[in-house]
């Protein structure tokens, strides 16, 4: 009898061990900004979209090289809810008429890694602030948010813009992970002053794209892989994945959305626009462009992405 404790408990104990460093190995996989992200690297679902056209790339790179070297940001910081000091690069337009655009960065991205975005909402009158997310660029945080504890920063931000002007009128962006923190930040209370949203290749949730990937990636089955990480995320990071929902998140908003999606996105896969479209129950409209892979939409038809950007956002602001 007492063999057999010995036996079980040596079982569940390394069932345990097993279990804690499955859920370690994939949080520092994921969401450790400390940790080399490999799978990013030559990663056949990042690759530069066919359908970009050279010449058209060229002149762009460009023009954010010139806006870069003439447009010098003010730093402004924030202390988190959980104090943590957050970094933001402001760029203040004095011809924005109290037009202000908060423009978000992707997975392993900063803010000085958005000039285009920065540069064609400041050409358009806007004065933009471009936040660091946690645990990205000048910002702390020894985890990645996903969206999800970067929504609760980006309503500091808003606030932040506000104090400085309070007739501001502002318009949130965000590309990939920065598309999915829009939408996350969309469900909560927001200001009037947020007028409308562009989301451009959000995932549907940190849940559903940390699936994907993980059957991409690897070729594992969701249990008990997920649930390990999740374990050690709610430990180390201090948030649940099964919270973080953009579709949760947007089907509460009550601001209007415009969605963006490359169709031919593999690593965000363009299958999850029309879950995020779908639950918005707001004024709204999507764009796909056709032969663009993740994050390459505006390279890929910079023309039409900006003609609907504006036409959209134009209705609001």
């Amino acid at each position: 009898m007492k063999k057999r404790y010995i036996i079980a408990t040596s079982v569940i104990g390394i069932l345990i061990i097993s279990y804690g460093f499955v859920g370690n190995y994939f949080y520092n996989f994921a969401l450790n900004p400390n940790s080399e992200k490999e799978f990013l690297q030559d990663n056949p679902n990042l690759g530069e979209s066919e359908a970009v056209s050279a010449l058209v790339a060229e002149e762009n790179e460009l023009l954010d090289v010139t806006f870069s070297e003439t447009n010098v940001p003010i730093q402004e910081n924030i202390v988190s809810k959980d104090d943590l000091t957050l970094n933001a690069n402001v760029y203040e337009n004095n011809n924005a008429d109290h037009k202000w655009a908060i423009v978000a960065h992707g997975y392993t991205s900063n803010s000085t890694q958005m000039t285009r975005w920065i540069r064609n909402f400041y050409d358009k009158g806007y004065s933009v602030l471009a936040p660091d997310l946690r645990g990205h660029g000048e910002s702390e945080g020894d985890y990645i948010g996903m969206g999800w504890d970067d929504r609760k920063d980006m309503l500091q931000w808003i606030d932040t813009i506000i104090a400085k002007d309070p007739d501001a009128e502002i318009a949130l962006f965000g590309i990939s992970m920065g598309g999915a923190t829009v939408m996350m930040t969309s469900g909560e209370t927001l200001p009037d002053n947020v007028k409308v949203i562009v989301e451009d290749c959000g995932y549907t949730s940190v849940m559903d794209v940390f699936t994907y990937q993980l059957d991409d990636l690897f070729n594992l089955p969701p249990f008990p892989v997920m649930s390990a990480a999740n374990t050690i995320t709610k430990i180390r990071a201090g948030y649940d994945l099964n919270d973080a929902s953009a579709i949760d998140q947007v089907s509460k908003s009550t601001t209007p959305m415009l969605f963006i999606h490359g169709e031919a996105d593999s690593f965000v896969p363009f299958e999850m626009l029309d879950e995020v479209y779908n639950a918005a129950n707001v004024e709204k409209e999507s764009l796909v462009i056709p032969g663009a892979e993740h994050g390459q939409a505006e390279n890929v038809d910079p023309e039409l992405y900006w003609k609907t950007v504006w036409e959209f956002v134009d209705n609001y602001m």
